[in-house]
């Protein structure tokens, strides 16, 4: 029997955690939260921090692993793979993988090789960020150097605006380093996704539309749309820009969460490209629209397994990923949820209670529940993921204050 060390146990990590189980892997789950629900799948549970990399090394070591994942986690791709490299499992170059999930380090890379990239740089001083800030056309983005799910990044307009946005994403970077850059404005949707490399080509993408709440933060995404509406001329470019990005790093096989954009004049520039699969039940989305099982391919790929049997399909049905959010802080009492889309639900797992506190969804870590949706025609989804306050309202008391 395989044995897989799965890292995170989360709602969104609970995919890969059953998607091992039913290839019949002994499956080991590792974090620091042990009432995360995805660890009660797995045959063992280990307290570790994910992002303590000798200490996951040191337990892989003594339970004699065959794989290691990190799964829609940039947090702990890192530990993944030194873990794997240490061990002389299958990976993808630490040192890639690290850059991948450290936009200070890979947005010079990327300059250095020709790519697209908004003009700017890494700071661990605040006069100094604030000085290289002036010389940038607002408006500008304000982002930390290694978190995920939009924590602690923002859009500002104006220069007084600088200093409450520095301090945001001081309080989500672990390594203490603040990218400040241009805004790039797009053209149309922004992309997302999870592509999958075999033996160093892409054999299949899963590119999807990213959607926004207009009535909350627009900056942080509330779902995702299969499949993405990206002309083909853009797809073609796009693919082989991060086809282009992944060779020049050496990475070969495994899962990767895109997001990019299209400029106005029709230009592509790549904004992440994670070292995992995505977040928010992307891969759960493209299974259910597809038949394709990414997090299946994720785990055989871990234990050296061979996943050259996939490949690009059509799909079958139109399909979201959505997180379920509060458009304002207050006491969570109920989910409303519109009869005209009722039927159309096929998951929804919440994370709250009745009387549980619930924030305003300012950054991906104040979601409070995921879905997964059809539809039956592409116009009906890309409006309904765009409106989705129609059909899908978190219901909270304002009258109690926080404690």
């Amino acid at each position: 029997m395989k044995r897989i060390m799965l890292l995170g146990g989360n709602y969104y990590q609970m995919t890969a955690t059953k998607a091992a189980k039913r290839l019949g892997y002994y499956v080991i789950s590792v974090d620091y939260l042990p009432d995360n629900p995805a660890h009660k799948y797995a045959d063992e549970y280990h307290n570790v921090s994910t992002t303590d990399k000798e200490a996951v090394l040191e337990l892989a070591r003594s339970l004699n692993i065959d794989g290691i994942v990190s799964y829609a986690s940039d947090v702990s791709a890192p530990t993944a793979a030194y873990v794997a490299e240490n061990l002389g499992l299958p990976t993808n170059p630490y040192k890639s993988v690290l850059m991948l999930t450290r936009k200070d380090l890979i947005r010079p890379f990327m300059e250095e090789h020709g790519f697209n990239v908004p003009r700017g740089k890494g700071f661990d001083d605040h006069d100094e960020a604030y000085g290289f800030c002036r010389t940038l056309n607002m408006p500008v983005m304000i982002k930390p150097a290694d978190s995920s799910g939009s924590k602690g990044v923002s859009k500002i307009t104006r220069i007084d605006e600088f200093d409450a946005a520095y301090e945001e994403a001081l309080r989500y970077t672990r390594a203490g380093i603040i990218v400040v850059e241009e805004f790039i404005e797009r053209s149309g949707y922004q992309v997302a996704g999870d592509a999958f490399m075999v033996n160093g080509e892409i054999v299949f993408a899963g590119l999807m539309n990213e959607h926004f709440d207009r009535l909350c933060n627009p900056l942080v995404p509330i779902g995702e749309s299969y499949p993405s509406i990206l002309p083909d001329e853009m797809r073609f470019k796009a693919r082989n820009e991060i086809s282009r990005l992944l060779s020049l790093l050496n990475m070969r096989n495994g899962a990767f969460n895109l997001d990019f954009i299209v400029d106005v004049s029709g230009e592509v520039y790549i904004l992440e490209i994670g070292p995992r699969n995505g977040g928010n039940l992307i891969t759960d989305a493209i299974k259910q629209a597809s038949g394709v099982d990414l997090a299946e391919y994720t785990v055989r790929n871990a234990v050296g397994e061979d996943c050259s049997d996939l490949k690009e399909c059509s799909i079958s049905q139109y399909t979201s990923s959505y997180v379920v959010h509060a458009l304002e802080e207050g006491i969570y009492d109920s989910l409303w949820i519109s009869d005209e889309i009722k039927d159309d639900i096929v998951s929804c797992g919440m994370f709250v209670n009745k009387g549980d506190e619930v924030h305003k969804f300012d950054n991906g870590g104040f979601g409070i529940g995921a879905m997964i949706i059809k539809f039956d025609s592409l116009e009906k989804m890309l409006y309904r993921m765009d409106h989705m306050e129609e059909y899908i309202r978190v219901i909270v008391d304002k009258k109690e204050q926080f404690r």
